[in-house]
């Protein structure tokens, strides 16, 4: 690999919220300026302003920042290259678009959008793919000129040859050669006087210093209009890098409105940044020993483009839950994972006194866990002694009345509540009774949590504390003695509800009685 310094970039569109496939291009736009010492820039390419969105930008900033891809020059910190959104430099590609008219290496294109859509049409019928036949180019510049003093709306579009081919050099597919026949006059100034993305990208891209356009495949198909726009404008390409895509589990492009494919859901899940990065360098890219967990340093160092494969990777949440779970258990320290985890558990309303029971709570559920989420939606009876019962945990208590009653006895004389004490309590009473284990384990943590579905019994009493083990034994029992394991608090309002509904109706009732 060249050890040129690379000057990358990600020139995101700031619309709606941040697609993982530009965190996924800005992973690697980073980490090859990284390995050669050079620079990464984000550009904002906000030119459609009807679909401009200023929230969108500012979650493209924080995205990046959350994932610690940090870019040397942008938008919000600027850098040699200001401005770094595309309207803001309105006049730069105005100056450009005029060069390539003044020296006739474009043109200015007058047709209204009915006679566009009438040239489509035509094309189509002649079942030729160009989205544009080229007549305006025929226009001599005295009548375009004119045409243009007058008032008339054009755009400018770049003038393309007709015969022969132009040839995209890829650092990934060597030589994309495509027939100039096949490629359209792109238009690269619009009617309001704004840039298109075509002559707006290769601009910025040349004034900016880029040395390696890294981008989708997707853009393959417009890359020789690029070329050309460079060669009309006399200045050298960069290196083309057009990346596989990141596909569903159809095979197809992974899509904002049939996928779950925001940056801010993965976020909100509970997906940690380590894992998202760690995940998306596997797609299409393998380390030299064919390591599976790797670091964002680790990637730096060995990234190489002959690493990079074209077969296109499927983007699997189940699999990106996988990473997570690895990173939450095995590479960030527990006090990391409790404080990243601290948002989640006061979203759902639960508070602690104690830093360290936060960590016990935290550290006894990460086997059970896949993101920071679920330790907040599974924690619930480490912060609420008023939890319900699930179906199966009234089985079990049911199931186990006599073996609590018991079970309180014994908790309730032990002078010591640590992890040793309280299971050989526990144990000491299993084999007492001469039953499985299971028959008493299960209805112990069935008072303690609410469910079946926690961890072991011993962990939760002994995070707890006597006094609350004690507490929720002994409400259990209430519960079964009163015969109220069936009651819900939603269930009991609501017959409330209807009682006293009933008393305030009862008096009419009775007059209309006492009138038959």
């Amino acid at each position: 690999m060249s050890t040129t310094k690379m000057i990358t970039r990600i020139a995101p569109s700031p619309t709606g919220d941040p697609h993982v496939g530009t965190a996924y291009m800005s992973l690697f736009d980073y980490i090859a300026s990284k390995k050669t010492s050079g620079k990464f820039i984000l550009r904002i390419e906000d030119t459609d302003q009807s679909r401009y969105n200023p929230e969108s930008e500012q979650k493209v900033i924080d995205m990046l920042h959350w994932l610690g891809l940090i870019y040397d020059e942008g938008p919000d910190i600027g850098g040699p290259n200001a401005p770094y959104k595309q309207l803001a430099r309105k006049d730069i590609y105005q100056k450009y678009a005029q060069q390539l008219l003044d020296q006739g290496l474009a043109y200015r294109a007058f047709e209204t959008p009915k006679e566009l859509a009438e040239i489509r049409l035509d094309l189509q019928r002649r079942k030729l793919s160009y989205g544009y036949d080229g007549r305006a180019s025929k226009i001599s510049k005295e009548e375009s000129d004119k045409r243009a003093d007058n008032g008339e709306p054009f755009v400018i579009r770049l003038k393309t040859p007709t015969d022969g081919e132009t040839i995209v050099k890829d650092a990934l597919r060597k030589e994309i050669v495509i027939p100039n026949k096949e490629v359209t006059d792109a238009v690269i100034l619009k009617a309001d006087g704004i840039a298109t993305y075509h002559l707006a990208v290769v601009v910025d891209d040349h004034l900016m210093g880029v040395t390696h356009a890294i981008r989708g495949e997707e853009w393959i198909s417009t890359a020789p209009v690029h070329v050309l726009l460079y060669k009309a404008l006399g200045w050298d390409e960069p290196v083309w890098v057009h990346m596989p895509l990141l596909k569903n589990a159809s095979g197809k492009k992974l899509s904002k409105r049939r996928d779950d494919a925001n940056v801010d859901s993965y976020r909100q899940q509970g997906i940690v940044p380590e894992a998202l990065l760690n995940y998306l360098g596997t797609m299409g890219f393998s380390m030299p020993n064919g390591k599976e967990f790797f670091s964002l340093d680790e990637m730096i160092a060995n990234f190489s483009f002959d690493r990079i494969s074209l077969g296109g990777s499927i983007f699997d949440m189940k699999r990106l839950k996988h990473y997570n779970k690895h990173y939450l258990k095995n590479v960030l320290d527990l006090e990391k994972v409790a404080e990243l985890a601290s948002p989640f558990l006061k979203e759902a309303g639960y508070s602690w006194n104690d830093e360290d029971y936060l960590y016990d709570v935290v550290d006894v559920l990460l086997p059970r866990v896949d993101t920071l989420k679920e330790i907040a939606e599974q924690s619930n009876y480490f912060f609420d002694d008023n939890f319900s019962y699930t179906e199966d945990a009234k089985r079990r208590l049911e199931a186990g009345q006599k073996y609590l009653e018991g079970l309180e006895r014994e908790l309730s004389v032990l002078d010591f509540f640590d992890y040793d004490d309280v299971d050989d309590c526990i144990r000491s009473y299993v084999k007492s009774q001469s039953v499985k284990m299971g028959e008493i384990m299960m209805p112990l943590r069935a008072a303690l949590a609410g469910t079946t579905q926690a961890p072991g019994v011993t962990d939760i009493s002994v995070i707890l504390g006597k006094v609350k083990v004690l507490e929720r034994i002994g409400r259990a029992l209430s519960f079964l003695e009163a015969g109220l394991l069936d009651d819900k608090p939603e269930k009991k309002k609501e017959e409330e509800k209807v009682k006293v509904k009933k008393e305030k109706q009862s008096p009419k009732k009775k007059q209309k009685k006492d009138a038959s």
